[in-house]
């Protein structure tokens, strides 16, 4: 399964994304999507997404704040505002010793990060940067990789260019 990841679009959909996720299977947006960003998604390609704290209800109704779910043999759980390792949203921490997924994305920070942490079952945390252009980020950021099984393969980080 070829995965395309995205977050923080704050209502800015660069047309160069439809390019770097030709070829995936889904589009997973870990939130903070804004207006006009969701339809063309959806439209484009199987998406799942989560809301962002900047999300009114329009896409609250039709995105859950968390997203929990299987992609082949992993376990995955995306939500907007999680932190990441070892500061985790308080609210989020406990809910991740309990029951670790394999994979845990979130946004928000606008801040890329891909690391493993060792103290939660060697969780892979994933935040893809922003890819709007609303926000102290330099460079709009998308991150693209491969499941297989129980294993994460070809992890990409792709640069759409500057913010502004």
């Amino acid at each position: 399964m070829k995965i395309g990841l995205l977050s923080d679009t704050h209502g800015h959909l660069d047309p160069k994304v439809f390019k770097y996720f030709e070829e995936v299977d889904e589009i997973w947006h870990a939130g903070d999507i804004g207006p006009g960003v969701l339809e063309p998604l959806v439209d484009f390609k199987p998406t799942r997404a989560v809301y962002g704290n900047i999300d009114g209800h329009d896409i609250r109704i039709v995105c859950p704040e968390h997203y929990k779910f299987k992609c082949e043999e992993l376990k995955v759980w995306i939500t907007h505002i999680g932190g990441y390792p070892p500061r985790y949203n308080p609210k989020i921490k406990a809910a991740l010793i309990k029951s670790p997924p394999d994979i845990f994305i979130c946004g928000h920070s606008h801040i890329l990060k891909i690391m493993r942490d060792p103290k939660i079952n060697n969780l892979l945390y994933i935040n893809p940067g922003a890819a709007g252009i609303h926000g102290f980020h330099k460079v709009k950021t998308l991150v693209r990789f491969d499941v297989i099984g129980k294993e994460v393969k070809d992890m990409q980080v792709i640069e759409l260019g500057k913010r502004a």
